[in-house]
C-alpha cells in the first residue's frame, strides 16, 4: 500500500470501527439462519398453482434457499419467511405452475 497523507486517519477509524463492529455475512452461531427472517429482501414472490403442478419436484430441488418444503400430498409449500423472491422455482417449473408476482407488501 503506497503511503498517503491519509494513511494514520485510515488505521485510526478501521480500528475504532473494527472494535465496535461484529463481521457481517459470518454465521457465528450455527443454525441462526432460522432466526434470521429473509423473505422481506423480494420484490417479486412465487405464486402456485396446485391444478397445474405434476410433483417434479424441480422447485423443490433448485430452490436456493430452502424455502419450500413438500406437504402431506407431496405439493410444494412456499415459506415466504424466507423465500427472496429469486425465481428459480418458476424457471425451473415444467408445466408453469409457478409464476412469479411482484410482492404486494
Amino acid at each position: 500500500m503506497a503511503e498517503t497523507p491519509f494513511k494514520a486517519e485510515i488505521e485510526r477509524v478501521q480500528k475504532e470501527y473494527s472494535e465496535k463492529m461484529t463481521p457481517g455475512a459470518i454465521a457465528t452461531i450455527p443454525g441462526s439462519s432460522v432466526i434470521n427472517k429473509t423473505g422481506s429482501w423480494r420484490v417479486f414472490m412465487p405464486e402456485f398453482y396446485k391444478d397445474k403442478c405434476v410433483r417434479c419436484y424441480l422447485c423443490y430441488i433448485y430452490c436456493p434457499e430452502p424455502a419450500i418444503y413438500l406437504d402431506e400430498e407431496n405439493y410444494p409449500v412456499f415459506d415466504y419467511d424466507y423465500c427472496k423472491g429469486c425465481g428459480i422455482c418458476a424457471n425451473e417449473c415444467p408445466t408453469d405452475a409457478i409464476i412469479m408476482v411482484r410482492e404486494t407488501k
